[in-house]
């Protein structure tokens, strides 16, 4: 495509006439990577179903059969080594998916999309069979981003607008796989592409409405997990609010650390055993199918007794809470290619019940039981992925109702801030992190020099003028300094051989009086563009 020269000033029209025609092919382009992202994650939502019920009606014929339960066990390691051998055809496919597409945003990873579409479709069908602890949602956004990939290569588009595609792909999965648009939109935009621009909110959000409709009208339009907010909370128990945001935030820290700790336990294994270690889940999802089966998959078991008009006893949601934690921690530290986000909804779910619970112990109406369930899953979803606005649309999305906006927010943003003041990893930037080999090996930066300075930040946009420079290659504007950089949740002290990548956020100190110029250029130079 002609792209005008910025300097030449007659050109601004013909730019702007473009830019125009491209937007509107965003929209057709946006809504072809829904019906495909879309129609794939369809599928595969009704493979697990499939699943699942094959899954529990097996179980529960051979439960107090000794043969059949040998016999069960002999399906687990056959399954164990198609999936084995799936993830060593692609690599790709491990783990939750997420960070994969991440890195595809950031132009850190090219994998291939024909063989990652049907190599993970095929993992995460075994592992439901299976009745791992592991969800849908980051299959299914992978799913989805590589369909993204698929049409525009299909397309013939250049990398630049393929990262924008990949974007709406991871959208279309997550509208697709939890039935929440706005959630799918939102999730795109604040955990995966980190850039708010016009050209990729249009395309977003026909991928994710497209995606919806698709998954609407083959599976039907009920949320996968419905949640109920009864009426809002009178102002003066708000306190208990506070406290759940602030217990949320504690909670998500530790989640993340002890799935971090479970990954580390993993990779510590000696050599033959490290590629053994999906040994370890398969063995327990063949012993938790017979002694404690509510455990199994991504926890729709455990949703269905908390939708009970009585709930369990507090010490059986504490159980059912520290057994799916540690659970769902061995399955997905191993590698396995499932991913946690529906696990997590469902411990978020727990956390507010049990917080609930005790609640009405101490006095609390037992009215709004069912208000700091959907609470909980919003507090804990904050506190394990860093992504607030998220988790109150996914929140809003799953009730139904505006009466929870605001005790919704305050947990969130609590649940954020306390989870962060932890000095705790966002759950995605640190396997984005691990997955991109990260490190803070460069040498540090001299002296800053004896005048009063300002601080400020700015983030690299896919495709800005920055992206792929040497520090020193970059022209900087007079009196800026940068001191670290932050990428994917590590910082690195840059120096001049230090390259910058799209996702980058620069913590730079100007001269005093000269921030706000200083801001304004490197925004500039920072912003995200589509090359087309």
């Amino acid at each position: 495509m002609f792209q005008a020269d910025d300097n030449n000033v007659e050109s601004t029209p013909v730019r702007r006439r473009l830019s125009r025609r491209f937007q509107i092919s965003l929209v057709w382009e946006g809504a072809l990577v829904g019906l495909v992202g879309g129609g794939v994650v369809t599928l595969y939502r009704l493979a697990l179903s499939v699943a699942e019920d094959v899954l529990r009606s097996l179980t529960g014929r051979a439960a107090g059969d000794l043969v059949m339960m040998l016999g069960w066990f002999v399906l687990l390691a056959l399954m164990l080594l198609v999936v084995s051998a799936l993830i060593r055809w692609e690599p790709a496919t491990s783990g939750s998916g997420i960070p994969q597409v991440d890195a595809e945003v950031l132009g850190r990873l090219d994998a291939p999309w024909a063989r990652v579409i049907p190599a993970k479709f095929a993992e995460g069908t075994l592992l439901a069979l299976a009745g791992l602890s592991l969800g849908r949602e980051g299959p299914s956004v992978q799913l989805g981003g590589m369909s993204g990939k698929a049409v525009s290569r299909v397309l013939g588009r250049r990398r630049g607008e393929e990262r924008l595609l990949v974007t709406c792909g991871a959208a279309a999965g997550m509208s697709a796989a939890f039935h929440a648009p706005l959630t799918g939109v939102l999730f795109a935009l604040e955990e995966i592409h980190k850039e708010f621009t016009a050209p990729l909110i249009i395309s977003v959000m026909c991928a994710a409405v497209t995606s919806d409709f698709l998954v609407s009208q083959v599976i039907g339009v009920e949320p996968v997990v419905s949640l109920f907010f009864v009426r809002d909370l009178p102002h003066v128990d708000y306190a208990l609010v506070v406290a759940l945001g602030l217990a949320c935030g504690v909670l998500g820290a530790l989640h993340n650390r002890g799935m971090f700790a479970a990954q580390r336990l993993y990779e510590r294994l000696p050599g033959p055993l490290s590629r053994a270690k999906l040994v370890v889940p398969f063995a327990l999802a063949g012993a938790v199918a017979f002694v404690w089966p509510e455990l199994m998959c991504g926890g729709d078991a455990i949703v269905e007794l908390l939708q009970q008009p009585t709930l369990p006893p507090l010490a059986a949601l504490v159980a059912l809470l520290v057994g799916k934690y540690v659970f769902t921690s061995l399955c997905f530290g191993s590698g396995a290619p499932g991913g946690t986000l529906f696990p997590l909804v469902v411990l978020g779910a727990l956390v507010g019940a049990i917080f609930a619970t005790a609640g009405v112990q101490l006095g609390m109406s037992p009215t709004y039981l069912p208000n700091f369930i959907a609470l909980g899953v919003a507090g804990l979803f904050a506190g394990v992925i860093h992504a607030p606005v998220t988790a109150v649309i996914l929140v809003f999305e799953l009730t139904g109702s505006l009466d929870a906006l605001l005790s919704v927010s305050i947990v969130s943003v609590l649940a954020y801030v306390t989870s962060s003041l932890t000095r705790t990893d966002g759950f995605y930037e640190h396997l984005l992190a691990s997955l991109l080999g990260t490190t803070t090996d460069d040498s540090a930066v001299s002296g800053l020099g004896g005048t009063r300075k300002d601080l400020a930040s700015v983030r690299i946009g896919a495709g800005s003028r920055l992206e792929g420079l040497l520090v020193r290659e970059v022209p900087w504007p007079d009196g800026v300094r940068v001191l670290t950089i932050e990428r994917a949740g590590t910082l690195i002290v840059p120096t001049g051989e230090t390259r910058l990548t799209a996702g980058d956020e620069l913590l730079f100190i100007a001269s005093e009086g000269a921030l706000e110029d200083a801001r304004l250029k490197l925004s500039l130079m920072c912003e995200a563009r589509v090359r087309t």
